[in-house]
């Protein structure tokens, strides 16, 4: 009897051994994938964004501004494109997940073409920037308030701002606007598609992508965010654009499209709900994700121009 015990006991704790050895490598393997700037597969191709990126920001005479993000001392790129005819109001852009500013260049010109200021940077760890992390928004909503204040010194006191971003950028923005320190030059907020929160999102993707059952999911997401909580001083229970519009009183644009597989439209409805400034929404019907303005490009523009008409005099 001893010895089956004994032997039933070894089994038990080889497999457990042997299940913890399993998470703690999938912890790692997720996060290289999930946290760590390189090629993504599930991720469209930027590269004739960035090619006409380039184009755009050479043909407009872009300036290049770099400053230190705000935690981790790393050095931060940025184009800033000043408006033909000279005015203090700016617009801020974020980019996606895995972007850079040259994968912004449709929004950029779309705010140049309205007679702005554009700004648009690099998060940490992407493009032009240093760092060996992506932040989903929450540690680049701290460097976001930097490069405000940068425009602030540059233009004025009397300066006007409104920040903009998609997918990620539209999360970081909503990050952004719970902020008590962001200055009173900021006047409002376009969010298109960001996600309610880094841990959520994380977890519709497991499902999404890899079909991973919610037992592992509730295993593995904590883990990757315990990972990054050590690597990179966060950590993805923290980082919540819902949580952040519940504190936000500044007028906001929600953006989504109808058919978005990678951040579920229904967030975008939760999202909206919770935020207590001024607001609209707008869903634009059979768009799939970031793919907004492509989809109903009049739409879009018109949106947006009523919006800053209304709250960005």
């Amino acid at each position: 009897m001893k010895k089956k015990y004994k032997l039933l006991s070894a089994i038990i704790f080889s497999l457990a051994v042997i299940l913890g050895a399993s998470f703690v490598g999938a912890g790692y393997y997720f996060y290289n994938v999930s946290v760590v700037p390189s090629h993504k597969n599930f991720l469209k191709n930027h590269q004739t964004d960035e090619i006409n990126g380039q184009r755009w920001f050479k043909k407009v005479h872009a300036q290049n501004w770099h400053q230190m993000s705000a935690t981790r001392n790393l050095m931060l790129d940025a184009n800033y494109v000043p408006a033909v005819n000279p005015t203090r109001k700016t617009i801020v852009i974020a980019h996606g997940y895995m972007g850079d500013k040259n994968t912004m260049w449709t929004y950029a010109k779309m705010f140049h073409d309205l007679g702005y200021n554009v700004l648009v940077p690099d998060d940490r760890g992407q493009g032009q920037s240093q760092g060996h992390y992506i932040g989903y928004g929450w540690p680049d909503r701290l460097d976001y308030i930097k490069w405000i204040h940068k425009i602030i010194r540059h233009s004025g006191r009397q300066a006007k701002i409104v920040m903009f971003g998609v997918s990620m950028g539209g999360a970081t923005t909503m990050m952004v606007s719970g902020q008590d320190n962001v200055p009173p030059q900021v006047k409002g907020f376009i969010e298109d598609c960001g996600y309610d929160s880094v841990n959520s999102e994380l977890h519709y993707e497991a499902s999404q992508l890899y079909h991973m059952p919610g037992f592992i999911q509730n295993s593995i997401i904590p883990y990757v965010s315990h990972l990054t909580q050590k690597k990179d001083g966060y950590n993805f229970v923290q980082a919540s654009a819902l949580n952040q519009v519940r504190k936000n009183h500044r007028p906001m644009l929600f953006i989504h499209g109808g058919n978005d597989q990678f951040v579920p439209t229904r967030m975008v409805y939760k999202l909206y709900r919770a935020d207590k400034g001024p607001k609209q929404l707008l869903v634009v019907k059979g768009a799939p994700h970031a793919s907004s303005y492509q989809t109903s490009p009049k739409l879009y523009q018109r949106t947006i121009v009523g919006f800053l008409k209304q709250y960005f005099k």
